[in-house]
């Protein structure tokens, strides 16, 4: 500048004004304890909050909702959507998604009614061909997104689509009945030694993911594809193919969870299972901040299940309106997404 235009003097605070105070760097003890609680979070954040929610509504209705029965009740009612979840689990675990979970599990339950009244086929042989149909359902996914290079997301959402129209193909939009074959419901409804049949097919199923997802060399193909494809195509990981096998894994656990609905309904319903895509994917999340910093695992996803279950089932039996459970689905698919980050970020503190 001139020396006709001089450069202005900084002016002096006025009185009594506040001075503007300079970020800087926390130090080192208080960053190192930020990061431990930020981590404690990442691991046991859903704990937490099936503990808080466990003490808080037995504290509301304890002679309702703390007991043995309800609990029974608890973890018979939320078998199917366990099933659905850790099936879930598995693509997420090799870093994908798959939101036609919800429209298999639809479709499948409602096939195998119709197969069981109108076709007249035996109950093994409908309930393969029904599972059969969700396998391939999930190879295709695995197909599009492993060759053709189709995102998850955009792949799985268009696949559910198009199985949502063949639902309403099937049964022009309206439920099927349960005609013949009526033993197909004892299926859902009975027990053994005095265990639901369901809750025994549940704990197969989680023995059977967990033991594909850390006994097998699959599973730690696809555990490695979750960390990083390349590194994982670089050491030899046949990458597609294990991505295939992982949709696959979802479908199927779809489709068993669809037959399973439909057993214990005694119906095929056109929406049925629609609404496991979004309690499937909440307990995933927040199964990846039990136990383990911000890792997908079967057994967080089980404790997933069960903080979404006692959720419901505790705002059910406070008697809050219907819309609150949906608030609450969000707003912890919210808070699992929240935790699962957080566990993976400072998780490599």
């Amino acid at each position: 500048m001139s020396a006709d235009h001089p450069l202005p003097e900084p002016s002096a605070p006025s009185e009594g004004a506040l001075p503007v105070a300079q970020a800087g760097p926390l130090p080192p003890g208080m960053r190192d304890r930020r990061a431990r609680l930020m981590r404690f979070i990442g691991t046991y954040g859903t704990i937490i909050v099936l503990a808080a929610m466990l003490v808080i509504f037995s504290i509301l209705q304890p002679g309702t909702f703390a007991t043995v029965g309800n609990f029974r009740n608890i973890i018979n009612d939320m078998a199917i959507g366990t099933i659905v979840a850790s099936g879930l689990t598995v693509p997420l675990v090799a870093g994908d998604f798959d939101l036609s979970i919800g429209y298999v599990a639809s479709f499948c339950g409602l096939l195998v009614v119709g197969l069981l009244s109108f076709s007249g086929l035996s109950i093994p042989l409908a309930i393969v061909l029904v599972v059969g149909l969700g396998t391939l359902i999930g190879v295709v996914n695995g197909i599009v997104v492993s060759k053709i290079g189709v995102n998850a997301f955009i792949a799985t959402l268009g696949t559910g689509t198009i199985v949502v129209g063949l639902n309403y193909a099937y049964s022009g939009g309206i439920p099927l009945q349960l005609t013949q074959g009526r033993e197909f419901t004892k299926i859902a409804i009975g027990r053994i030694a005095g265990v639901p049949h369901l809750v025994i097919i549940m704990a197969a199923v989680l023995i059977i993911l967990w033991v594909i997802l850390n006994r097998t060399v699959q599973g730690q193909h696809i555990k490695a594809i979750g960390v990083s494809p390349e590194s994982a195509r670089r050491a030899g990981v046949a990458v597609d193919r294990s991505r295939i096998v992982a949709f696959a894994i979802a479908s199927t656990c779809a489709a068993i969870g669809g037959v399973l609905m439909a057993s214990n309904l005694g119906s095929g319903q056109v929406t049925a299972g629609d609404g496991f895509m979004l309690t499937s994917f909440s307990a995933a999340f927040l199964g990846s901040a039990a136990l383990r910093e911000g890792q997908f695992h079967i057994v967080g996803t089980l404790i997933g299940v069960l903080t979404v279950a006692v959720g419901n089932n505790g705002l059910a039996m406070i008697g809050a309106p219907i819309f609150t459970q949906f608030l609450f689905a969000g707003t912890l698919l919210v808070i699992a997404v929240a935790l699962g980050g957080i566990g993976r970020r400072f998780g490599r503190g």
